[in-house]
């Protein structure tokens, strides 16, 4: 792994840091501008709705142009809106309405970006070397997120809340400065001349018909429907004087660090898992106990509930994505990675909006842990989709 793969790491270590701050920090600044379910889940809903409408044309874009000039110009864009947000919390004129402007921004930069990501990897290293490259860029995107942007973000938020923005304005500049210092091609041997509209529609034809990616596609698309759903209304049974747990917004934090000490130690053991018990029943299993681990919080409303939950979910998370980001690099060709992956993602992470947003309406009409069971019950049956999916003869063995 050379010196690209190490930039390219160290702009993931640095964007992911300040992704992770406003995972946090948005939620819990929106909570002291309403309690209401609905308008809390706004924040998920805009972080994710930019994927359902932007991915495809990502993909697209990512196959026809340099990958990593891509990923410098989103990062520049979003540390420019979000330096604009720090002002703003700075003159004291932050409303819900510009947090959600703001954050849809940054998300439709995520697209790009992200999508251009992992089309990119594979350019900076051998196929023999795409599970433990994912391992790493998993783990430093875990370390960002979750083991110091989340509780980082949560102490800010009481502290200082314009460093919530300001802070991840300076890291994603230093992410785009890393990807400056990539030498070599990062633009598709070969590009598509065909309109835009032709390209993304080879994309889609390429995943209906690939039956693993397709399916493993509807099965995440699925969960992380569930997922978003649960998380959105979440802060509001765990934080606050009024919520079932009652944390503050540092124990929250904490929770944020403990699931990223889980997901590193899942991220990067996903290979040796897969050695040893085969890597279609590893990911389903990864999987289930995901699942399962979410209603533990609801049956059992206590922190050291939560601490438990968020180390299984981060080491079952990151463990499950090592995998399945590794397969579909192995599987698609190097010239379709950007319109299939775009295309994946897009019913992977498109129905996240819809689910934030009923998370929030059912949370607020029949009460928080309606939705929690709800969403365990659907992440659970949509299981043996993704065990037939592994278990196709089209699915190359992991090396």
């Amino acid at each position: 792994m050379g010196r690209s793969f190490r930039y390219l790491l160290a702009a993931t270590t640095s964007s992911n840091l300040a992704d992770g701050m406003l995972l946090t920090g948005a939620p819990l600044l929106a909570i002291t501008l309403t309690r209401d379910p609905t308008l809390v889940s706004l924040v998920g809903v805009a972080t994710t709705l930019p994927w359902l409408l932007l991915a495809l044309h990502a993909g697209a874009v990512a196959d026809r142009a340099d990958r990593r000039r891509i990923m410098v110009i989103t990062s520049f864009v979003r540390a420019a809106a979000l330096a604009a947000t720090a002002a703003a919390v700075a003159m004291d004129v932050l409303s819900l309405p510009v947090l959600l402007a703001i954050l849809l921004v940054a998300g439709a930069c995520e697209v790009f970006n992200d999508t251009s990501a992992q089309s990119v990897l594979p350019m900076t290293v051998g196929k023999e070397s795409l599970g433990r490259a994912n391992g790493r860029i998993v783990a430093v995107q875990t370390i960002g997120n979750s083991f110091v942007g989340g509780p980082l973000a949560a102490l800010l938020v009481g502290v200082a809340p314009m460093a919530v923005f300001g802070a991840p304005a300076l890291l994603y500049t230093a992410a785009g400065l890393f990807l400056l210092g990539m030498r070599g091609a990062f633009a598709p041997a070969k590009v598509s001349t065909a309109p835009l509209r032709a390209d993304i529609a080879t994309g889609l034809r390429y995943l209906v018909r690939h039956r693993p990616v397709r399916d493993l596609a509807i099965g995440a698309g699925v969960m992380n429907m569930c997922s978003s759903a649960y998380f959105a209304v979440f802060v509001l049974w765990a934080v606050g004087e009024g919520s079932a747990i009652g944390m503050t917004t540092g124990q929250y934090g904490v929770v944020m660090a403990v699931l990223a000490v889980g997901a590193i130690a899942g991220s990067l053991l996903a290979n040796r898992l897969t050695v040893v018990f085969g890597e279609g029943r590893t990911l389903v299993t990864l999987w289930t106990v995901n699942s399962l681990m979410l209603l533990l919080p609801v049956v059992s409303p206590t922190l050291p509930a939560v601490y438990v939950t968020g180390a299984l979910l981060g080491a079952t998370s990151a463990a499950g994505n090592v995998l399945v980001v590794s397969l579909r690099q192995r599987i698609i060709p190097e010239e379709l990675l950007g319109r299939v992956n775009s295309a994946y993602r897009l019913i992977g992470m498109g129905g996240q909006p819809l689910g934030a947003a009923l998370g929030g309406v059912v949370g607020g009409l029949a009460g928080l842990p309606v939705v929690f069971v709800g969403a365990v019950a659907m992440c659970l049956a949509v299981m043996p989709l993704v065990a037939r999916a592994l278990a196709h003869k089209a699915v190359p063995v992991a090396v």
